[in-house]
C-alpha cells in the first residue's frame, strides 16, 4: 500500500528532502506531497542582493510547480496552521487537514528578538523576498525624503547583527549606496551605515585575519562597525545601545537572530528552549520517530557538543539524507546516522569581494576568487535542484 509523505517547507532543506525521496521512490510506493506558503523556492541565501536593488526578484525565486511538476510530487500552497504528530495530521489554511504516514517538518525559523523592547515594532527583517522588496522600497523612501528635508535619520541605515546575513546585507548596501546617491543628487558622505552587534566581533566562526579583511573591506566602502554593543531598546526613529549611545534612524534592519518556528514549538514534538526541534542521529523527532525535522526547525548538535549554525549548505545535506531515509522506512531498509560533510562557508562583502574557508582544511580565500566561488555554490545548488533554467 502506498505511503503518504508530507513535507512542509520548500526551501534548502524540505525541496531537496522532496526530490531525493523521489528519485528513490516509485509513486506506487509513496505519495510525495509538499506544502509551501508560497509559490515558489526562495533562495534565502541571496536575498541581500534584490534588498539593495542589485538583482530583480526572479533572480531569486524559483516556481514550485516548475521545479516539482513533472516529477509526480504533489504541490499546496498556503499556510500550515497547526502539526498534530499524535493524530499523524497537520492542520492547513483554509480547514483542509493532511493525514500522514510520515511528516517532513522543514519550515526554518522565526527572528529572535531577544525581548528588547520595541524591536519586533520598529525594524525589519530578512526572510522572504517580500522582506527583501520591502528594504529596498523603504531605503529608496528614506533616500528620497532626505534629498528634500535633509533629516540626518533618513539617510541613516542600521543592520543589527554582524552574522554572515548582517555582514553580506551591510556589503550589499555599502555598493548600492553610491549609485542611489548619484540618482538623487545626494553627497554620498551624508549617509551614514552601521553595522551594530553585540559581541566583541563580527562573523563568529571565522578565523581572526578573515574577520580583519572583511572589517577593512567593508569600513572603506563606508560601513561603521559598532561591536560588543547590544541594541537594548528600539524606538520609532532611536536605536538605543547598551552603553547609552543612540542612532537617530528611520531603519533597523534586524538580522541578530534566530528560535525556532512558533508552529513546531506548540506542536508537542521536543523542542529545546529556543523552540527548536530535538532531533536524534537519524534526523528523527526523538519524540516522533514518524516525524524527521530539518534544517533551521531543528537543532543538530556537533562533536564538540554545540549546535551547528543554520546554513543552506547543512539544511540541503539534512534533506538528502531525509530522502534516503524515508526510502529504508517504506522499503524496510535500515536508518543511518546523519553525518554532514561541509564544504567550508563563503560570506559575500558586496558585488565584488567575498572571503571564505574552503575544502576540508579549510583554505581561506578572499577577494574575487572568494566572490566566484560563492557563485559557484549557488549555481552547483540551482542544478542540484533542477533549477538552472528555472525563472519566475
Amino acid at each position: 500500500m502506498s505511503k503518504h509523505v508530507v513535507v512542509l517547507g520548500a526551501g534548502y532543506a524540505g525541496l531537496q528532502a522532496a526530490l531525493e525521496a523521489r528519485r528513490m521512490l516509485t509513486a506506487e510506493a509513496a505519495r510525495i506531497t509538499v506544502v509551501n506558503r508560497v509559490p515558489y523556492h526562495q533562495l534565502i541565501t541571496e536575498l541581500h542582493l534584490p534588498a539593495a536593488g542589485a538583482v530583480e526578484d526572479r533572480h531569486v525565486q524559483l516556481p514550485l510547480d516548475r521545479l516539482l511538476g513533472k516529477k509526480n510530487i504533489d504541490l499546496w500552497i498556503g499556510e500550515v496552521t497547526a502539526i498534530r504528530p499524535d493524530d499523524h495530521a497537520v492542520d492547513l489554511s483554509g480547514g483542509t487537514t493532511l493525514s500522514y504516514d510520515y511528516l517532513v517538518v522543514a519550515l526554518g525559523s522565526e527572528t529572535e528578538y531577544f525581548g528588547i523592547p520595541g524591536l519586533r515594532e520598529n525594524s525589519f527583517t530578512l526572510k522572504s523576498v517580500d522582506d527583501a522588496n520591502r528594504i529596498r522600497a523603504h531605503v529608496e523612501r528614506c533616500l528620497e525624503s532626505y534629498r528634500q528635508t535633509k533629516d540626518r535619520a533618513d539617510a541613516t541605515f542600521v543592520v543589527g547583527g554582524g552574522g554572515l546575513t548582517g555582514i553580506e546585507l551591510v556589503g550589499e548596501l555599502a555598493d548600492a549606496m553610491p549609485g542611489w546617491c548619484a540618482r538623487l543628487g545626494i553627497d554620498r558622505g551624508d549617509v551614514r551605515l552601521f553595522c551594530v552587534e553585540a559581541m566583541p566581533t563580527i562573523l563568529p566562526g571565522f578565523p581572526e585575519d578573515l574577520v580583519a579583511r572583511a572589517r577593512q573591506s567593508l569600513e572603506e566602502r563606508g560601513v561603521t562597525f559598532l561591536t560588543g554593543q547590544p541594541v537594548v531598546q528600539m524606538d520609532d526613529g532611536i536605536v538605543h545601545l547598551k552603553n547609552g549611545d543612540q542612532i537617530e534612524t528611520r531603519t533597523m534592519i534586524w538580522t541578530g537572530g534566530v528560535r525556532g518556528h512558533s508552529l513546531v514549538a506548540n506542536s508537542g514534538l521536543a523542542v529545546e528552549r529556543r523552540g527548536r526541534a530535538l532531533i536524534n542521529e537519524y534526523l528523527q523527532s526523538t519524540s516522533h520517530k514518524d516525524v524527521f525535522v530539518i534544517g533551521d526547525s531543528a537543532v543538530w548538535m556537533g562533536p564538540d557538543g554545540r549546535p551547528f549554525p543554520p546554513t543552506a549548505q547543512l539544511a540541503g545535506q539534512m534533506g538528502a539524507h531525509v530522502g534516503q531515509q524515508l526510502y529504508a522506512c517504506i522499503k524496510g531498509g535500515s536508518l543511518e546516522p546523519f553525518e554532514p560533510h561541509l564544504a567550508g562557508t563563503l560570506a559575500s562583502l558586496g558585488r565584488r569581494d567575498a572571503i571564505g574557508m574552503v575544502g576540508e582544511k579549510k583554505r581561506r580565500v578572499r577577494g574575487r576568487i572568494a566572490a566566484w566561488l560563492k557563485t559557484g555554490s549557488k549555481l552547483r545548488w540551482l542544478a542540484d535542484i533542477g533549477g538552472l533554467f528555472v525563472r519566475a
